[in-house]
């Protein structure tokens, strides 16, 4: 598998294209769980199909990439990319998992989307492992879903490359008081900790989708309203927790930044940070997150440089 540092793309692959569908490129017709069963039976799917089955349960959407870094992590030896291909084709074939890919005037989408079908919650739940999934899941539109690839990269990026990594939450659910909602963070997050002491990143994906400015402004009053009011314990956070936006790339850091400013959504009670898809592939993550300081009257993007995201 090509190492993050060595990808050369310019333009990040979870980014908004215009005109962009979801096509479905899963399988259509009607399996039985006999058929399922007598799979399992006979050793065609095993105990990495059931691990792929947990992970795609976990993250809701993910590519094939994200799959084999998590199972490596995870201990379990995918031997190549082609052959974790060749298993979740089986899983596919099964109606076990489904998959998409993204087209648009550009053309077709360079990877694919897993997610879950019913045989698959089936499964997960004959071994007592906890599956919401509901098949309108599946029907997520394209911003969202580009939302969850993105917050993927970044949680599996910090859980690889970071050495203060803790744990992961992949969809951890925030209350706005004031406003009496329960919203999630779409990126994640990550509890990082070092000599006993332990911080919190909440990340928030940001996409040029639609009308993106003003589902931002929405956004951000729900985190004003949970950081104003915020006790130790709230959400289950002991401490205040460090908000980082992820943004499409270098020019959206700042078209968000300047949305935030002009609508009067910041946040007093932390400083802000910004990153990019593209700056999770960096070999280190000590130097990806930006800061916006206001010098002699204009506001100046500055990297910031961050020791505990080092190895």
């Amino acid at each position: 598998m090509v190492e993050d540092n060595q990808i050369k793309a310019q333009v990040s692959p979870f980014a908004i294209r215009e005109g962009e569908i979801k096509t479905f490129d899963g399988k259509d017709g009607y399996v039985s769980m006999n058929q399922i069963v007598h799979k399992i039976n006979i050793g065609h799917i095993t105990d990495i199909h059931f691990a792929i089955l947990e992970l795609v349960n976990q993250f809701e959407f993910i590519t094939s990439r994200q799959l084999y870094q998590m199972l490596q992590i995870k201990g379990i030896d995918p031997k190549s990319q082609d052959k974790l291909n060749n298993k979740l084709d089986a899983l596919v074939k099964s109606k076990i998992l489904t998959r998409y890919y993204f087209t648009s005037d550009e053309g077709k989408g360079i990877y694919r989307i897993y997610c879950l079908e019913k045989m698959g919650k089936y499964l997960l739940n004959s071994k007592e492992i906890e599956c919401k999934w509901q098949p309108s899941d599946n029907t997520k539109p394209v911003p969202m879903i580009k939302k969850r690839l993105a917050g993927n990269q970044t949680l599996i990026a910090y859980l690889r490359k970071v050495k203060a990594f803790d744990e992961l939450v992949v969809k951890p659910s925030i209350t706005a008081k004031t406003a009496g909602k329960l919203f999630k963070a779409t990126g994640g997050l990550v509890k990082l900790t070092k000599n006993k002491k332990s911080i919190q990143f909440v990340f928030e994906v940001i996409r040029r989708e639609p009308e993106w400015e003003k589902k931002l402004v929405e956004k951000m009053r729900l985190y004003q309203d949970f950081y104003a009011n915020f006790v130790m314990g709230d959400s289950g956070f002991s401490t205040l927790p460090q908000l980082i936006i992820i943004c499409e790339d270098e020019k959206h850091m700042a078209e968000t930044f300047k949305e935030i400013v002009k609508n009067q959504v910041e946040i007093p009670q932390i400083k802000l940070y910004f990153t990019t898809d593209l700056r999770q592939n960096e070999e280190t993550l000590e130097n990806t997150l930006v800061e916006f300081k206001l010098v002699d009257g204009k506001y100046k993007m500055e990297n910031i440089e961050l020791k505990l995201l080092g190895m």
